[in-house]
C-alpha cells in the first residue's frame, strides 16, 4: 500500500514541479490534445513516509473531457493556494443567466389558446384547471374577486365553472351525469327487417279463478301441484306451440291483492291481456284492478269465462257484471272476444287459443332479430348454486351466450341461457322469456335489459344508477326533500308511534316487493311496521346480525336460514320465522301489531250518589256520608266528585262502609260512607258519580 502524503509535505515539492512547466496543475491544453506525462520528482526531494520507505511520487489525476482535471477532495486553504487554475462559472450557470436577461427583456405574453372545457353537472376546481389548462391558483383568484373562497379540492357547480371558463377565454360544452345512458336502447327498428314474432299473453284474474290451471292445461303440465296454499305467488313465464302452428309466449300473474305490483309489470310487457273470471264467482275486486291495468297499458282484452264444468257455472252473470265495468263482450254486442273455457275438461282451449293467434294477426307484431337485444326482466331471484337468476323477456333482438347486459344498476356476461321447460338455449329472439345466468346482482323485477358494447360501458351506466339508487334512498331516509316544519310536525305526532322492525328474505324480487307493501298497508297512526331490510336469497349471518342490533324479527318467504346463521340465531335470541304463504305472513305481523296497540277504554255507568254530610275520621281522615240515588256504587270502582256541575276530582273508590262494617255495594235509597284515594276535599252537597272502566282489545 502507499503511503499516506501529508498535504503539507506535499507542497513543497509540487512547487518546483509546476515552475518546470511539468506539474499536473498547469492550464490545460487545447481540446483534443494528448495530455503530458508527469516528470518524476527526485527522491532526495521528497518526503519520506513515516516508516522510512521512500513514497512513489502521487498519480497525475486524469484529465477530464474537456482537457480540464477534476478536483478531488475537500477544498482548503493550501489547495486553493497550489493551483494555479482561475475559478470560472459553469456553462450551466452561464445558460440560467442568459435565460434570465431573455426573459426580463420579453415584454411579450404567449399567445392565449382558447380550449373547449367538458364540464359535469359538479367539478372539482382542480379537475377544472387541469381541462383548461391553467393554473388553479388562476381559478381561485378569480372566484376570489367574484367573494367566493374556495380550495383547491372544492366542488362547483356546473353554472359556476362554466362562468370561470368563459372567463378565462375557453369555450364550454356542458354534460349531465345521466348521458351515459345515451343509446342504451337504440332506435326503433327499421322496416326492410322485421320479422313476424309470438305475440306475448299476460293471464290476469281474481285469485282462485284458475287462471294457472288454465295454464297448466294449456301447456299440459300441472305447475298448481307445487304451489303453497293453492294460490300462485310468483310470475311465470312460458311459450306454447298454437293449434295454427306458431308459438304464443305467456306470462302467469298472481291473482292475490299483495301482487299489484306484479300484475302491473305483467301488462306493461304484454301484447294481448286474457282476463280470466270463474263462471262461478263472478267479477271480484281483482278482476276490476286487471281491467285497470289492461286499459292503462292500451292494449286489447280477451275474456275467457272459466269454471263452465261446474253445477254452479253461470257465465252470462259474468257478462252482466263486466258492463258494469266498461267490458262488452261479442255475445252482447261489443268487441271483447269472450271464450267459455274448462281447464278440468280442457273445453273451448283450442278456441281460444285461435282466438290468442288472430287477435296476434290483427296487430300484425314484428320485430327485428338481427340487433342487440332489449327486453324486461320479469322476475329475479337469488339460487345458491346458480347464483342470480333473471327471467327476462326479451322484446327486441337476439340474446346469445357471452353477451354483456346491464339490467338496472346490475350487469354481467350471460353464462347461460335456460327456456321456460328448463334446457339450455344459445340464443334467445324476439318474446321468447328465458332464465339469464351471469348478472353480478340480484336486478329487480321490472328492470329493463339491455346488451352494451364492453364491460367498461357496463361498469360505466350501472355505476351511474346505483349511485342514483343510493341518492333516493338516502334522500327517502333522511327526509331531506320535506321542510323544518314537516319534520317538526312529523316529530310531533309521531312521538308516541310504535313501529315494529323486519328483516324480509324471500325467494323472488317480486315476493318481497309484495310482502313490503302487504306490511305498509296494515299499519295505522299508533303502530307501523318498519322493514329495515329487504332482499333476495337465503337468511345469511348478516341478516341475523342487522336484526339483532335493531331488535327486529327475521321473516323467510319460501327462503331458509343458512347453518352459521341459524346457529347465529339460536345464539343471540333473534326469532325467525318462516312462510310459505303470504297471507299467514301478513296475518301473523297484523296479530303481532295489534297487541302493540294500546287499549280502547270504555265507561259503565254504575250511579249516583249525594254527600249529606263530611266527618273527619282519625287515622282514615275524611269520610263523606251519602245517600245512593240511582244505581248502586260498589267498593274499587272509579267515582267523580261533582260540585256545581263541574267535575273537580277524578279517583278511586277506597273505602265503602254500610254503619260500621264494610260493604261490596250499596243499592239506590240507601246510605252509606265514602272515601277517596288521596283526596279529602269534599263538601256536603257534592255529587258522586260512580262507574266502571273497561279495556277492549283493538285490532288493525
Amino acid at each position: 500500500p502507499e503511503p499516506v502524503v501529508e498535504p503539507e509535505a506535499a507542497a513543497p515539492a509540487a512547487k518546483p514541479a509546476a515552475r518546470a512547466g511539468e506539474a499536473s496543475t498547469a492550464r490545460p491544453a487545447a481540446p483534443g490534445a494528448a495530455p503530458r506525462a508527469r516528470t518524476p520528482v527526485a527522491e532526495d526531494e521528497a518526503p519520506r513516509g513515516r516508516k522510512g520507505g521512500v513514497p512513489k511520487a502521487p498519480p497525475a489525476p486524469k484529465a477530464t473531457k474537456g482537457g480540464e482535471d477534476r478536483r478531488r477532495g475537500r477544498l482548503t486553504v493550501t489547495k486553493a493556494l497550489a493551483g494555479d487554475e482561475e475559478r470560472t462559472r459553469s456553462v450551466a450557470s452561464f445558460k440560467r443567466r442568459m435565460q434570465r436577461l431573455q426573459g426580463k427583456g420579453q415584454s411579450a405574453e404567449r399567445e392565449k389558446i382558447s380550449r373547449e372545457v367538458i364540464i359535469p353537472e359538479t367539478i372539482t376546481i382542480q379537475e377544472l384547471a387541469n381541462r383548461m389548462a391553467e393554473r388553479a391558483v388562476d381559478v381561485i383568484r378569480l372566484l376570489m374577486k367574484q367573494g367566493e373562497m374556495y380550495k383547491i379540492t372544492d366542488t362547483i357547480d356546473a353554472d359556476t365553472a362554466q362562468l370561470v371558463a368563459e372567463e378565462m377565454g375557453h369555450t364550454v360544452k356542458r354534460v349531465a351525469e345521466s348521458d351515459v345512458e345515451e343509446g342504451l336502447f337504440a332506435a326503433a327498428d327499421t322496416d326492410d327487417r322485421l320479422e313476424s314474432r309470438p305475440p306475448v299473453v299476460t293471464i290476469m284474474g281474481h285469485v282462485d279463478h284458475g287462471k294457472t290451471s288454465l295454464l297448466d292445461a294449456i301447456r299440459k303440465t300441472n305447475v298448481v301441484a307445487g304451489e303453497a296454499g293453492g294460490i300462485t305467488q310468483h310470475i311465470g313465464a312460458y311459450q306454447v306451440a298454437s293449434p295454427s302452428g306458431g308459438r304464443i309466449s305467456f306470462i302467469d300473474t298472481p291473482g292475490h291483492a299483495a301482487f299489484t305490483a306484479m300484475r302491473a309489470r305483467g301488462a306493461k310487457v304484454t301484447d294481448i291481456v286474457v282476463l280470466v273470471v270463474a263462471a262461478d264467482d263472478g267479477v271480484m275486486p281483482q278482476t276490476v284492478e286487471a281491467i285497470s291495468h289492461a286499459k292503462a297499458a292500451g292494449v286489447p282484452m280477451i275474456v275467457a269465462i272459466n269454471k263452465i264444468d261446474k253445477p254452479s257455472a253461470n257465465p252470462q252473470r259474468v257478462r252482466t257484471e263486466l258492463l258494469q265495468h266498461d267490458v262488452q263482450v261479442e255475445s252482447m254486442g261489443g268487441d271483447t272476444l269472450e271464450f267459455e273455457v274448462s281447464a278440468v275438461t280442457r273445453a273451448g282451449l283450442d278456441e281460444l287459443l285461435e282466438g290468442l293467434a288472430l287477435q296476434a294477426e290483427i296487430l300484425d307484431l314484428k320485430a327485428n332479430p338481427e340487433r342487440a337485444a332489449e327486453g324486461t326482466v320479469v322476475e329475479a331471484k337469488l339460487d345458491r348454486g346458480r347464483g342470480p337468476v333473471a327471467t327476462v323477456l326479451v322484446q327486441r333482438g337476439t340474446l346469445k351466450t357471452g353477451d354483456i347486459i346491464v339490467a338496472g344498476s346490475e350487469w354481467g356476461r350471460v353464462r347461460a341461457l335456460v327456456s321456460d321447460v328448463g334446457e339450455q338455449v344459445r340464443e334467445a329472439g324476439p318474446s321468447v322469456p328465458v332464465e339469464v345466468l351471469g348478472f353480478n346482482g340480484t336486478p329487480e323485477a321490472g328492470d329493463r335489459v339491455a346488451v352494451v358494447e364492453n364491460e367498461a360501458r357496463a361498469r360505466e351506466v350501472t355505476e351511474y344508477r346505483a349511485r342514483q339508487k343510493r341518492e333516493r334512498a338516502s334522500a327517502r331516509a333522511s327526509g331531506s326533500t320535506r321542510s323544518l316544519a314537516d319534520m317538526m310536525r312529523d316529530l310531533k305526532e309521531g312521538a308516541g308511534r310504535k313501529e315494529m322492525p323486519l328483516v324480509v328474505k324471500g325467494d323472488v324480487q317480486g315476493s318481497v316487493e309484495a310482502i313490503q307493501g302487504a306490511l305498509e298497508k296494515i299499519g295505522n297512526d299508533e303502530v307501523a311496521a318498519r322493514v329495515i331490510h329487504a332482499g333476495v336469497g337465503g337468511i345469511t349471518e348478516s341478516d341475523v346480525t342487522l336484526a339483532e342490533a335493531s331488535g327486529a324479527v327475521v321473516l323467510g318467504f319460501n327462503v331458509r336460514a343458512h347453518k352459521e346463521a341459524r346457529e347465529a340465531a339460536e345464539r343471540v335470541g333473534v326469532e325467525v320465522r318462516y312462510y310459505n304463504i303470504i297471507y299467514d305472513l301478513v296475518d301473523d305481523i297484523r296479530a303481532v301489531m295489534s297487541g302493540m296497540l294500546p287499549p280502547q277504554l270504555r265507561e259503565e255507568r254504575l250511579g249516583e250518589a249525594e254527600i249529606l254530610e263530611v266527618f273527619a275520621v282519625s287515622k282514615v281522615g275524611k269520610v263523606a256520608g251519602c245517600r245512593v240515588q240511582d244505581g248502586v256504587v260498589q267498593r274499587g270502582a272509579h267515582v267523580r266528585l261533582i260540585r256545581d256541575k263541574i267535575v273537580i276530582h277524578e279517583g278511586k273508590l277506597s273505602q265503602l262502609k254500610r254503619f260500621k262494617d264494610d260493604a261490596r255495594e250499596v243499592v239506590a235509597g240507601q246510605e252509606c260512607g265514602m272515601a277517596f284515594e288521596n283526596y279529602q276535599d269534599m263538601r256536603k252537597g257534592d255529587a258522586i258519580e260512580c262507574y266502571l272502566v273497561h279495556e277492549v282489545r283493538r285490532t288493525l
